[in-house]
């Protein structure tokens, strides 16, 4: 972890919001879709949408035409409009700070809520997102056939708690950027001899050696 730290002594959540609404909105949006996407879109619709009513005060479809560009917008438009409603009917339309209320919010699962509570709130926390579970299985945090849930206690005892968030991010940059998912950069990797698949790619592209 020390080597990752070093590496992304500044990373932070990418997802670009100013209240916990529009980061509960943005991370929901996320979901199978880049981040850099997300932001484009978002810049738009947090312009239009301020409220939970202002979601609800247009047809689905408007909505649906608002984050066409993101993957899954019709359902994620439906959870979205659904989230709001029970935001309203349920919390004066503010975004909860308890992690058990926010996964009862349509389209919040685990990760998401995760996010929520500890970049809007404080509270620190893991998300295992696709980029962290990779990261974490190939340098041997966790078992290749590990559940998200059982990645994500697995670095909770490994990181001390009030390391949580902070820890997330830099995994987050490490397999954003570095550990990447079809081309890592095993060849300046630090942790090469840490990592199952590093040391396995690096020996299949050596060159081999022929006889005179």
């Amino acid at each position: 972890m020390d080597t990752i730290a070093s590496m992304y002594p500044d990373a932070h959540c990418e997802l670009i919001h100013s209240n916990p609404f529009e980061l509960t909105i943005a991370v929901l949006l996320s979901a199978q879709c880049t981040d850099e996407t997300v932001n484009k879109v978002t810049a738009d619709l947090f312009r239009k949408y301020k409220r939970p009513e202002d979601y609800l005060s247009v047809p689905l479809e408007e909505l649906q035409a608002d984050i066409r560009r993101i993957g899954l917008y019709r359902n994620k438009a439906s959870n979205i409009q659904k989230l709001c409603r029970m935001l309203l009917d349920k919390y004066d339309g503010e975004v909860p700070r308890e992690h058990a209320q926010l996964t009862e919010l349509p389209g919040v699962g685990r990760k998401t809520a995760n996010v929520v509570v500890s970049n809007a709130f404080g509270v620190p926390a893991i998300a295992v997102d696709t980029h962290v579970e990779r990261v974490a299985k190939r340098l041997k945090l966790a078992d290749e056939q590990d559940s998200v849930l059982e990645v994500e206690k697995k670095l909770m005892r490994k990181v001390p708690r009030d390391e949580w968030t902070l820890t997330h991010h830099r995994l987050i940059f490490f397999g954003r950027y570095h550990c990447k998912a079809q081309s890592p950069r095993c060849e300046i990797c630090p942790l090469i001899d840490c990592c199952r698949v590093g040391k396995a790619r690096m020996k299949a592209t050596k060159p081999r050696k022929t006889g005179k």
